[in-house]
């Protein structure tokens, strides 16, 4: 069985006008496409607080075997282009997208955790194929949903993306998305998002306050203590 060296992370670019760079790209992938690499072993996560994921092989050979063709029509599809434009601050994925046409640009802070790339490409390119009608290509089942229950499953699928990256590759620590991946992995995805987005989705976050009171003090209370500050929605200047 072939060794895998490839980084998880090979390009900072891709689209339409990028095919020699994924040609590239590929090649450096290896024995991707034939399935025949061998994972390394995962290693347990670790934020300041001292919170940990144990991220279990098996998972990761699941999120691998549907993020690389993923990862490879970002490179090599010539109908369509994710533009990364750097910023330099901190941003979640949705809080600085924009999508024209057959084009989506999404602003990531490189400088500061240039593997955040990835997950963030991956979160434009599931919105592109959703505009252009292929979402079910790429997140069977989740086609013909629309509002939330259509940002929920993307961004299910890219704290997987993170987990994967940060749990095999050892990718660094990126806030935002240290966020969404521990709060999608206690089950806190509704509270994560209907808190920090819940004027987006107001209906939502009424109906989950109605059914359970209590949700979001219990919510808040673990984020505090996973992360040592308020949650997005909650905290000062949110």
């Amino acid at each position: 069985m072939e060794s895998m060296t490839a980084s998880f992370f090979p390009l900072r670019s891709s689209g339409r006008g990028r095919i020699l760079g994924a040609a590239l790209a590929m090649l450096a992938l290896g024995a991707c496409a034939t399935g025949t690499r061998e994972l390394p072993n995962p290693r347990t996560i670790v934020i300041r607080s001292g919170a940990r994921l144990h991220p279990e092989k098996a998972r990761m050979e699941e999120i691998d075997v549907w993020y690389r063709p993923q990862m490879e029509n970002i490179e090599m599809d010539p109908t369509f282009l994710i533009e990364t434009v750097p910023r330099d601050t901190p941003s979640y994925p949705w809080e600085s997208m924009l999508i024209e046409g057959d084009t989506a640009r999404i602003g990531v802070e490189t400088r500061k955790s240039p593997e955040a790339n990835n997950a963030f490409q991956i979160y434009s390119h599931l919105h592109l194929m959703k505009q252009m009608g292929r979402l079910e290509e790429f997140l069977p089942g989740a086609g013909g949903r629309e509002g939330y229950l259509l940002e929920r499953a993307i961004l299910a699928r890219v704290a997987d993306v993170w987990f994967y990256g940060r749990g095999v590759f050892q990718a660094q620590a990126y806030d935002p998305l240290e966020e969404l991946l521990y709060c999608n992995e206690a089950g806190f995805l509704d509270a994560f998002l209907l808190t920090a987005r819940g004027d987006e989705f107001e209906e939502e976050r009424q109906a989950w306050l109605k059914e359970d009171p209590e949700a979001l003090e219990r919510y808040r209370e673990w984020f505090v203590e996973t992360f040592e500050r308020e949650p997005p929605g909650l905290r000062e200047g949110s």
